[in-house]
């Protein structure tokens, strides 16, 4: 797959709710993933520790009340997203949060991705 490809399955998955699904399909093996700094866990390394890494982000989450991913906009090896999320966290309440996810594909699969968003600071 090229760049565009791989980035509109991105998004049809994240669409039908099929996040883990992204991972496990769309992901080279030695994937790199950046949070920002301050953040729970800022780098991420390998396939099986980013699914881990989710697997843990969804163990947190009482319920998704919302949850959104816009068009890709794709430049040569990369692509970004902007996303939306409204969720309730387990003992933590309710939060919103904003974020662009840029991407890098290299022979049809993500090799990075980095998260931007503000990390709270309460």
């Amino acid at each position: 797959m090229n760049t565009q490809e791989v980035a509109d399955k991105l998004v049809q998955l994240c669409r039908e709710g099929k996040n883990l699904e992204v991972i496990n399909e769309l992901y080279a093996d030695n994937i790199v993933s950046h949070e920002p700094k301050g953040s729970h866990m800022e780098l991420t390394e390998g396939k099986a520790a980013v699914l881990d890494k989710n697997n843990q982000w969804y163990a947190m989450v009482e319920e998704i009340h919302n949850d959104s991913v816009s068009d890709p906009l794709v430049s040569g090896d990369f692509f970004a997203c902007a996303m939306y999320l409204d969720v309730t966290y387990k003992g933590m309440g309710r939060s919103e949060m904003n974020e662009i996810a840029v991407y890098e594909v290299k022979d049809g699969k993500i090799v990075s991705e980095s998260f931007h968003y503000n990390v709270p600071t309460a």
